[in-house]
């Protein structure tokens, strides 16, 4: 279908004004993207799942804040419809869906820290922007620590909830392994939310927590140190490309892949890390294999997230090829086939996640 021009083409009021109803709406949001962090880090949203409903000073005073701050902040979320208001007794509160989405970390709903992640990409956008014009690009390492903090606090939920119970039964004949006791690699493990899940789940197997970003490892050593099972887990600095060991088990990657600047030379070394019938599990943001059936909700806020942090960590890897987080299961089949493999296939899915399966 040819696409519309506007060169001697009168403007459609009609349509101007719903274009413009729909950027102020987008507008709100993008303002109030960054109260939400500050709700959740003064701690608003707990309180008012926990004690709600409150008048503005009353939370004000149970948080130790000012009252003209919370009394805006209070009727945006309500404006937005994060908050509940009762124009009677001039209070707000929470229902428990709100509270689902930004007081609870436990709920698979939860998306307090992926605005977290957002105000930390912004932090970079003056050199984003300039890499628009060079190529260059910003690894994970170099953005604000909001990202690593917001990114595992936005997928970790899922994660708890699906990835013992759901995706690694999906896989064939791994979850016998390691009940009985096997070997296994979390490449690109950040905090270590992943590789601390497994552990506890799988007591008699061995872990060993892979990422480039030596902050990142430090923090999941604490971490699993803190959930009582660093005897069960190593750690190793190192790329996807370098990592050490020999005939794993299972070899797992988390939203991660798509991230390498290589990824035929990672699928070509995790194949040559991996047992003979050993698996590799890759769990990527979901997406359909055109564009245009990614143009929705979900697959809008993964294109956005992965020109902000995606791109332009594979493009300061070497960008060879650049898949970015919408790069579909065809494309990902291609590129790990490529890298070695035989048999990739889709093990299963989410509303925001494919897990694949890829064999030797």
């Amino acid at each position: 279908m040819a696409l519309p021009t506007t060169a001697d083409e009168p403007v459609d009021e009609e349509q101007l004004d719903e274009l413009v109803g729909m950027a102020v709406n987008e507008l709100g949001a993008a303002y109030y993207a960054p109260l939400i962090v500050i709700g959740d880090r003064l701690g608003l949203y707990e309180a008012l799942a926990d004690g709600g409903p409150f008048t503005p000073a009353e939370l004000a005073e149970r948080t130790d804040t000012v009252e003209p701050y919370v009394a805006e902040w209070l009727a945006a979320g309500a404006a937005g419809g994060y908050v509940t208001y009762d124009s009677e007794t001039g209070r707000y509160g929470l229902t428990p869906e709100q509270a689902a989405l930004l007081a609870d970390e436990d709920s698979p709903a939860f998306l307090a820290g992926g605005f977290q992640g957002l105000m930390g990409y912004q932090r970079s956008l003056s050199e984003l922007e300039a890499d628009f014009r060079t190529g260059a690009g910003v690894g994970w390492h170099e953005h604000d620590a909001d990202v690593c903090h917001g990114t595992e606090r936005f997928y970790r939920p899922g994660y708890e909830t699906s990835l013992v119970d759901e995706w690694i039964p999906a896989l064939d004949g791994i979850d016998a392994r390691l009940e009985a006791g096997g070997r296994v690699a979390d490449v690109g493990c950040g905090h270590g939310a992943s590789t601390i899940i497994m552990a506890e789940a799988y007591p008699d197997s061995a872990f060993v927590a892979v990422d480039y970003h030596e902050h990142s490892i430090e923090v999941a050593r604490k971490r699993a140190e803190d959930a009582g099972v660093a005897d069960r887990i190593g750690f190793e600095v190192a790329t996807a490309t370098e990592f050490d060991g020999a005939d794993y088990d299972l070899v797992m990657m988390f939203d991660a892949y798509h991230d390498m600047g290589d990824p035929v030379g990672v699928a070509s070394h995790v194949r040559e890390t991996l047992a003979d019938d050993g698996a590799w599990m890759l769990v990527e943001p979901f997406a359909n294999d055109r564009v245009e059936d990614n143009l929705n909700p979900v697959g809008r806020a993964f294109y956005c997230a992965s020109t902000m942090a995606c791109v332009p960590n594979s493009l300061a890897q070497g960008g060879d090829p650049v898949l970015g987080a919408q790069a579909g299961e065809a494309r990902l089949r291609e590129v790990i086939t490529e890298g070695g493999f035989t048999s990739v296939r889709r093990a299963t899915e989410t509303p925001f996640n494919l897990v694949l399966e890829a064999r030797p």
